[in-house]
């Protein structure tokens, strides 16, 4: 990939940075064949009403609901998914001595299959590998519940009171963890240079990490196939695809 004015001027400043943060979105993890929500493949583009079961009221209050979204559970592309060259760049990094977090919205785990220490990774929107009880906050592996999804129950209840499992992710309608969140707020603000990567920055609060960031002082470095709202007070805004351009800010890094 040649080195247009705009990567080549982003690569200098990953060159002389000391703490990167990445936060980043499902676009980084379509290459690896987890579809996205809002693009053009998206989950909800080709089905508006998929969107039920990534809301919390719809979940709790319609049994038809969770016998859906365990069966999308069942089949989502995380359990075979490996992770791509954008995951593979952001390890590199990390591995130059320059990555200070990931802050992710994703819930796949491919940047910890990738190499990425995981305690340098915010899983912000939660994790698909892990089950809640919404009753008695018990949580188990989500392998395991899916075992009873496979042999026959439609809706496992939680083993240890009878409430409503879900998977230990965060739901539109259902708040961040508090301590999460204060840890990302934290990174972002601490951070020379936040790469967004793969997000339309259209979610809040994650999306507000960026103003933060941009308010401390670090540089921000947009790196999305569409327009987000924060394309304004961004530094650099890079339209060139993440696993092509990702692995070129990757090589400045290690200079």
């Amino acid at each position: 990939m040649s080195l247009d004015a705009p990567v080549s001027t982003v690569a200098a400043w990953l060159a002389e940075a000391g703490r990167v943060v990445a936060l980043t979105g499902a676009g980084i993890s379509t290459d690896s064949g987890i579809p996205d929500f809002r693009g053009p493949r998206g989950v909800w583009t080709r089905d508006p009403g998929a969107a039920r079961m990534f809301t919390l009221d719809a979940y709790v209050g319609d049994p038809e609901v969770r016998r859906a979204a365990w069966r999308n559970r069942r089949a989502h592309a995380a359990w075979t998914a490996e992770p791509n060259a954008g995951h593979a760049a952001l390890v590199e990094i990390e591995r130059a001595g320059r990555l200070h977090a990931i802050v992710t919205q994703n819930i796949d785990g491919l940047h910890q299959k990738a190499g990425s220490s995981p305690d340098r990774v915010i899983e912000i929107h939660g994790t698909l590998f892990a089950v809640e009880c919404l009753g008695c906050a018990d949580r188990t592996p989500m392998s395991e519940a899916l075992d009873r999804v496979a042999a026959g129950e439609e809706d496992p209840p939680c083993t240890r009171c009878g409430g409503i499992l879900k998977a230990a992710t965060i739901s539109f309608g259902q708040p961040l963890d508090a301590a999460t969140l204060r840890r990302a707020a934290e990174a972002t603000t601490a951070a020379d240079v936040l790469l967004a990567v793969g997000t339309s920055l259209t979610v809040h609060p994650a999306a507000g990490l960026v103003e933060y960031a941009a308010r401390a002082g670090a540089r921000v470095v947009i790196v999305n196939a569409a327009p987000t709202p924060y394309d304004g007070i961004a530094d650099a805004v890079l339209r060139r695809p993440i696993g092509e351009v990702l692995p070129v800010l990757a090589g400045a890094a290690r200079r």
